[in-house]
């Protein structure tokens, strides 16, 4: 329902969901100087492994905001993966073990890391910056009009505020309110049990791997932890059902097909049954109200995508409401979130789905075929967006520009470029919307985005092209 209001806002945003996505959304917001609130219906914190990797653009993105530091110190970089057959160990792999740092990917690979601890890593930041998430706080409804968006929580609560972002996951509620389809299918039959548990007696230095022509077990550890992930092909019942997981039917598949006498799995803290699901919104933005996540895509664990596409969604999102909110844009910039994020949305629901069928034929041959998985597009350092309005000129316009910037601070753009009256022109006119770097062997102007990618490429003689394309972003005098 759309209502005519003039009730001051509560809050510039409101970001439903308080997991990765949300948070990473919620960081950049408020070191930007922009109020934000993210509220979330769950009691308590949790703490389960679930998405359990940060790829190296995701670890790009923690640098960026500060917290790149806490995210190494926690996770396990170059993992290695200990195949076994019949129990016997047939194969290691080490997770990027050919590749180094360079100046334009600094992380040679991604993390290990428990999703509760990349969340506790982002709500200290945030934190920080003087927002705490307000647990306890289910959305029920919203209503929004030209100015802002009224939400309504199931305590009764209303809070007023000038846009929402629904990051609330693929059964939260912004989406539905919306109304908007989430169009894909879920392999109903083909699934696998997963949970965290003790395995003392196991070396921690490996990802242990067991794979059988009847099925399999893996067992992944983490760093500062007793705890590992299980993740197993179900047990099932006479008529094929799968049985719910648990401690009894945990121990059963590991005895099954690791062979290892005396490890006893124990503790067992969090326990669920995995299914395919695959399904994208075919909008990301309907008004003032946004998806980011997977309240937007969800798709193949495979890759280990979801939440680092979910909180690249949210880097991507965050500098373009900073500036809208922070009136340095117009509202159309918003468009571009939409116009860059649901194409690689898309794609990435392919490449989960192609890296799962490799898997698949890998361990049915020869049960060492987990490593597919793992590829260069799994890092998404080479995701683009040539195709975006935001790609103004240049043979690498959209393409990330490379290296890494460590907590700048806020949104802006920077302007590369060999020292001359052009760049100190277009630093004076800009200010806090531009920050300039002298380049003294650059031969161009590169304008990179505050999402570290390029804008613009041009000659120093063609600056006015920079300044047509800044102006280009802001709001009209007029205000319409």
């Amino acid at each position: 329902m759309t209502r005519t209001t003039t009730v001051p806002p509560d809050t510039a945003v409101l970001i439903v969901g308080a997991g990765p996505a949300g948070l990473t959304l919620a960081c950049v917001l408020a070191r930007a100087g922009v109020a934000v609130r993210v509220v979330d219906k769950a009691p308590e914190f949790h703490r389960e492994s679930r998405g359990k990797g940060l790829n190296q653009r995701g670890r790009e993105i923690f640098e960026d905001l500060d917290v790149g530091d806490a995210a190494t110190a926690s996770g396990i970089e170059h993992i290695t993966l200990r195949k076994y057959r019949g129990g016997v160990a047939v194969s290691d792999h080490v997770s990027f073990g050919d590749k180094a740092p360079t100046a334009d990917a600094p992380y040679a690979s991604g993390l290990i890391i428990p999703q509760w601890r990349t969340e506790e890593i982002l709500r200290d930041r945030l934190a920080g910056l003087g927002v705490e998430v307000e647990l306890r706080s289910e959305l029920t409804g919203f209503d929004q009009d030209e100015h802002g968006v009224t939400a309504t929580l199931a305590d009764g609560r209303r809070i007023r505020a000038d846009w929402l972002v629904g990051c609330d996951g693929g059964r939260g509620s912004v989406r539905k309110l919306l109304g908007l389809s989430f169009e894909g299918a879920t392999e109903a039959e083909e699934c696998m049990v997963i949970g965290d548990v003790r395995a003392d007696g196991l070396d921690p230095a490996y990802w242990h791997q067991w794979f059988d022509e009847d099925g399999g077990i893996m067992l992944c550890p983490f760093r500062g932890s007793d705890h590992w992930q299980l993740q197993a092909a179900p047990e099932r019942d006479a008529d094929g059902a799968v049985l719910p997981p648990s401690p009894e039917s945990f121990q059963r598949i590991f005895d099954r097909h690791a062979r290892v006498p005396g490890v006893r799995l124990t503790d067992v803290r969090w326990t669920s049954v995995y299914r395919i699901n695959v399904r994208m919104a075919d909008r990301f933005r309907v008004g003032r109200v946004l998806l980011a996540g997977d309240a937007a895509h969800v798709h193949s664990i495979a890759g280990g995508l979801g939440m680092n596409t979910g909180i690249q969604d949210a880097f991507n999102l965050g500098w373009k409401l900073a500036f809208v909110a922070r009136g340095e844009a117009a509202e159309p910039l918003l468009d571009t979130y939409e116009e860059e994020r649901l194409p690689v949305a898309a794609w990435t629901l392919r490449l989960t789905d192609e890296r799962l069928g490799a898997v698949r034929e890998g361990v049915r041959r020869a049960g060492v075929g987990t490593e597919a998985v793992v590829t260069d597009d799994t890092t998404t350092l080479r995701v683009a967006y040539p195709w975006s309005s935001l790609a103004w000129g240049g043979a690498d316009a959209g393409h990330r520009a490379g290296g890494v910037r460590r907590g700048e601070g806020g949104p802006w753009f920077t302007l590369r470029g060999p020292a001359g009256p052009e760049l100190r022109r277009l630093a004076g006119k800009y200010g806090p919307l531009v920050r300039v770097q002298e380049d003294p062997a650059a031969r161009d102007l590169l304008l990179v985005r505050p999402d570290h990618h390029v804008a613009l490429r041009v000659a120093p003689s063609d600056a006015g092209e920079v300044a047509k394309r800044l102006d280009g972003l802001r709001p009209s005098p007029s205000g319409v």
